[in-house]
């Protein structure tokens, strides 16, 4: 009862006064119209209306606002869920944007409606739904979270506690782990042991975006939130955007968000990813205000960039499209060729290794796409 007369307060022109005596005036009519009578003074009493009441004069604004965007994916939503409420940290709210599923996650949701907050909307776009998410997020801090993936039980408490001692800060990145559909340990990601140091050149080059990260959310307000013309890379862009900006960032060493593989990842589409990865490299170094030192930058964060679409296009099972990959990242590499070379095999071995699968190079090296790929970059 009280979770639907708190939303219905989203919906009122009347003021909060108002409101609250149209309820009781309301309650009190229907009581009449089935012969019962409303006791007005025992429904006051109602520890539930003491904490709606509380709640609506004297709200406790929470530190955190979690935003879950989903798609069609209730199968997984109730353990994203349950990863929040298991936290240590307690001062959090969790908003829920439901971008237009057409299975049952209304349905799956629904005991939990009084938790948290609930909105649907036509079928846009994650980056939409996020923002739509920050729209209503009351938090300091922002922390992210995919309807298929889960938090490790202290994630907020120790961002919160290095944002707490660094009042400058506006990310605090994180390690993942990916798992497999079951939620089972494929292999824990900790980037920060090869002194990584995340500062502008390193969001440039290497692009180290998850949705692990936390974020001070009056940075991401500053940046105007997500680009809607992104369907892939939007996260990469808003980190770049923020860096650029002067957003400082640093790594709590520790794993706190588990990533969850299976056929719909959203990574698993590289064509379309390809396309808006590239697209988001063109407008990022088509800013007029970089420096140069960053404008020298552009060279090796393409090769990068498309050294990672190819190993995508190849777990895909695509070859012809690595090969097309493989051939841009020529024009931009920074290494000799044979350097080149070595790099790619090695970076799929390890991209592979990091993913749980062996990964053979005596296979892809002795593809026919393969040998034309090297016959025709050695001949030029």
């Amino acid at each position: 009862m009280t979770g639907y007369l708190q939303k219905s307060l989203t919906y009122t022109s009347a003021s909060t006064t108002e409101a609250i005596y149209t309820w009781i005036e309301l309650f009190s009519k229907l009581a009449r119209q089935e012969g019962n009578k409303f006791n007005a003074y025992n429904f006051s009493q109602l520890p539930e209306w003491k904490k709606l009441i509380s709640n609506i004069f004297n709200p406790v604004t929470p530190r955190v606002s979690v935003i879950i965007a989903t798609y069609n994916n209730a199968h997984y939503i109730l353990e994203a869920i349950a990863s929040v409420f298991n936290q240590t940290y307690t001062s959090y709210e969790i908003i829920v944007i439901d971008d237009g599923s057409t299975d049952n996650t209304r349905e799956v949701l629904e005991p939990y409606l009084d938790k948290i907050r609930y909105v649907y909307q036509e079928n846009k776009g994650v980056s939409h739904a996020r923002n739509l998410g920050l729209e209503m997020a009351g938090g300091e801090f922002i922390a992210f979270l995919d309807a298929d993936d889960f938090f490790l039980p202290d994630k907020l408490a120790k961002q919160v506690a290095i944002f707490d001692t660094r009042p400058s800060l506006g990310i605090v990145h994180s390690g993942w782990r990916l798992i497999n559909e079951k939620g089972e340990k494929i292999s824990d990601i900790e980037l920060w042991h090869g002194s990584l140091e995340l500062d502008l050149e390193t969001w440039v080059v290497w692009k180290p975006v998850t949705i692990s990260m936390m974020f001070r959310r009056s940075w991401i307000k500053s940046a105007g939130g997500f680009d809607t013309r992104w369907h892939h890379g939007e996260d990469i862009d808003l980190v770049l955007r923020l860096s650029v900006n002067g957003c400082e960032a640093v790594w709590l060493p520790k794993v706190t968000y588990c990533y969850r593989q299976h056929h719909r990842n959203a990574t698993r589409k590289s064509t379309h990813q390809a396309v808006s990865m590239m697209a988001v490299l063109d407008n990022f170094f088509s800013r007029p205000n970089l420096s140069t030192s960053i404008r020298k930058l552009e060279g090796k964060s393409r090769y990068y960039t498309l050294s990672w679409l190819a190993w995508q296009a190849h777990r895909n099972e695509n070859l012809v499209e690595m090969s097309k990959y493989l051939r841009q990242a020529v024009k931009y590499t920074p290494l000799s060729m044979t350097e080149t070379i070595y790099h790619w095999i090695d970076s799929f071995n390890s991209l592979y290794q990091q993913y749980g699968y062996e990964f053979d190079a005596y296979d892809l090296t002795n593809s026919d796409i393969w040998q034309q790929l090297m016959s025709d970059i050695f001949v030029k």
